[in-house]
């Protein structure tokens, strides 16, 4: 039998991302996930449902999620989910809570507080290229960009110099 754990998000980070390290020397960050969804009801009344995804990033992915991720800032993330049980140490009742492990992440869209009046190019070093798999060993090795959307437009050359890698 066939099986399949992948997700695909895009979403608006709820808090700004603090970069850990294990004892074996890899990053690893959680981020929150705001996800909006917009839709009509039966009786044409327009509402909005939010819906809060928590995220980990291991390796470079969690180092990039450090430097350039900020509260309100628009991710693509993609990755596997996973359910994570235990006790409650007050209750003694059995706990759980399903969350993503991403595997690659994609900034979008211009940093947040950044210039309004951007020209539409990706100034700002939103989704030009910063997507890689997430590593989980601290090797440093990266297979490339899979699962990376199409580049946009080259970064300009003054603004080379921000590209983490």
């Amino acid at each position: 039998m066939a099986n399949l754990n992948k997700v695909q998000l895009i979403g608006n980070i709820t808090r700004d991302p603090e970069v850990k390290y294990t004892p074996k020397g890899s990053a690893v960050t959680d981020l929150g996930l705001a996800i909006n969804r917009f839709y009509t009801t039966e009786t044409g009344e327009k509402r909005e449902e939010v819906t809060f995804v928590d995220v980990t990033l291991w390796g470079r992915q969690a180092e990039i999620a450090g430097e350039y991720c900020k509260k309100g800032r628009s991710i693509y993330v993609e990755g596997r989910l996973q359910l994570d049980s235990w006790e409650d140490k007050t209750t003694g009742q059995k706990r759980n809570k399903l969350r993503v492990v991403g595997d690659s992440m994609q900034l979008l869209g211009p940093k947040p507080g950044g210039a309004a009046g951007s020209s539409g190019s990706d100034e700002e070093g939103g989704s030009a290229g910063y997507s890689r798999p997430a590593s989980h060993a601290p090797s440093g090795k990266f297979t490339g960009t899979r699962g990376a959307a199409p580049a946009a437009a080259a970064p300009h050359p003054e603004e080379e110099d921000d590209i983490p890698f």
